[in-house]
């Protein structure tokens, strides 16, 4: 049996990526941009649900590798991802997922060889591995996938 793992690169629009216990790989993006009359925190509730039925829908997950960014464009952008890194954290701790983040460079350079990969080289690489990726951060998700596998393969090797 295979170890589920879900990949995220969170953000407005977060992608996934989820290898099930028979090792099918599944991905997306999801957007969680706020919406017209609900309060400022209602995207990181619509988050957590999401993640809930993620988790359901896969029948649980053993562990959970997200991109772990260190600079953002934005002030705002800053903020969003610290509110959804804290949703993330504190769900994994609830439901008892050993959770890690991953630095950009370390999946860039996994995923195309160089470390700072464009976003179009990483839709590229995910393309080359069989996917086809919708946009950058479904890609990036695949990426982040792909390199968790490796290590938890490697481990339980």
């Amino acid at each position: 049996m295979t170890t589920t793992i879900l990949a995220l690169d969170l953000g407005t629009t977060t992608g996934w990526a989820l290898r099930g216990s028979d090792g099918h790989i599944t991905s997306g993006s999801e957007s969680f941009r706020p919406q017209r009359f609900e309060g400022g925190g209602m995207r990181f509730l619509r988050f957590k649900r999401w993640l809930t039925e993620l988790k359901a829908h896969a029948d649980g997950i053993d562990s959970l590798h997200f991109e772990e960014v260190r600079r953002h464009v934005s002030t705002d952008a800053a903020h969003a991802y610290g509110g959804f890194l804290a949703t993330l954290t504190s769900w994994c701790e609830h439901h008892q997922i050993p959770y890690q983040g991953v630095p950009v460079g370390t999946i860039k350079k996994h995923a195309t060889g160089k470390g700072n990969a464009s976003k179009d080289e990483m839709i590229t690489a995910m393309r080359r591995l069989g996917h086809v990726p919708t946009d950058d951060n479904e890609a990036d998700a695949l990426a982040i996938l792909h390199w968790a596998s490796q290590s938890i393969d490697e481990r339980e090797a």
